[in-house]
């Protein structure tokens, strides 16, 4: 075992949490390690712990370089890209910004009615919730470092790419006119408010109490069906559904997300689960995607901000985007 495994194992992975889990309701409790309820309980514990200790550490992380990275200072970086260029930065600023996909929308309002180009504005707002570090590392402590990378670069792909089809559409009559740039209103960009490094420190604990607060509840009942699923639902009626034989099952998988609200640390435990189950590494990627990025409830907000024509357009690309990616790895999948 190298030591980047050994590393992932341990820190990541918490290998040693999962070992203890077992053993506490094995040899403590006295649980029957054959009973379904053994399976979903420890999977349950185990999960739930990891993913807190892991939300705490690296949302403090990421919140600590999101100081660096106020709206204010966003929109000049971003002000200044035109292009696929313009794009691809949105879609990279999208990672820095732990934001879910409700709250990336008024970050979304500020860049219109700073004169942003749509297509960029558009790239930030499908890679915000989709991809950040937090969600890079949960990755890897679940499916490998390989998993982690392949939906990050799917997920920056889908990005770039739907940004990049509607800027071509110049669609920039479809923002609700409160949402436009006014050239009469001297729209400036104010200064970034320097913070020191106590200042940052408190205001990432702030973020990790905040966000902690917003998703332990995803998280739980995220956890819990990911153990329903592990511990009690026959592999064979779930394959039935997303399994390989069923030529449907991406389109399902990214349909039934639509309606879900949560965020990748609830959907995390519910692919982890469907992966063990033998449901394939497309399709599960797609249904984490779609949850992220589709999610009614966004779905909803965002359309007090464009007309009927945009909207459709921004869930036609993003849905046919996720779909057509879980196929191909699906296809794929024994390369990885």
């Amino acid at each position: 075992m190298n030591f980047f495994q050994i590393i992932n194992d341990i820190f990541l992975k918490m290998k040693w949490l999962e070992e203890f889990i077992y053993w506490l309701f094995k040899d403590v409790f006295g649980m029957n390690e054959h009973d379904l309820m053994f399976d979903a309980i420890t999977f349950f514990f185990y999960d739930v712990i990891k993913i807190f200790i892991l939300l705490s550490v690296l949302i403090f992380i990421t919140s600590y370089i999101q100081s660096y990275f106020t709206p204010e200072r966003t929109r000049k970086i971003l002000g200044s890209m035109k292009g696929i260029q313009g794009n691809i930065v949105g879609a990279l600023l999208g990672t820095v910004t732990p934001f879910c996909s409700c709250s990336s929308i008024p970050i979304f309002i500020a860049f219109t009615r700073s004169g942003l180009p749509l297509g960029v504005t558009f790239s930030f707002l499908i890679s915000s919730p989709l991809v950040d570090i937090a969600s890079i590392i949960l990755l890897t402590s679940i499916f490998g470092y390989e998993v982690a990378l392949l939906y990050v670069v799917v997920g920056l792909l889908i990005a770039v790419i739907g940004g990049f089809i509607i800027g071509l559409l110049k669609m920039d009559d479809q923002i609700e006119e409160f949402a436009r740039f006014d050239i009469n209103e001297h729209y400036e960009l104010q200064e970034d408010e320097k913070m020191s490094q106590k200042e940052r420190s408190r205001y990432a604990l702030n973020e990790v109490k905040n966000i902690i607060k917003k998703v332990y509840l995803y998280v739980f009942i995220g956890v819990g069906i990911g153990a329903l699923i592990h511990g009690y639902i026959p592999t064979s009626w779930i394959l039935a559904v997303l399994g390989d034989n069923n030529p449907f099952s991406v389109i399902i998988a990214t349909l039934i997300s639509i309606p879900i609200y949560a965020d990748i640390f609830g959907t995390l435990p519910i692919a982890e689960a469907l992966l063990l189950k033998g449901v394939g590494l497309g399709t599960v990627l797609s249904f984490m995607m779609a949850v992220t990025a589709l999610s009614l409830p966004s779905i909803l907000m965002l359309k007090r901000v464009v007309k009927p024509k945009l909207l459709v357009t921004f869930i036609s690309i993003v849905t046919i985007s996720i779909i057509i990616m879980g196929y191909i790895f699906n296809f794929y999948q024994f390369i990885f």
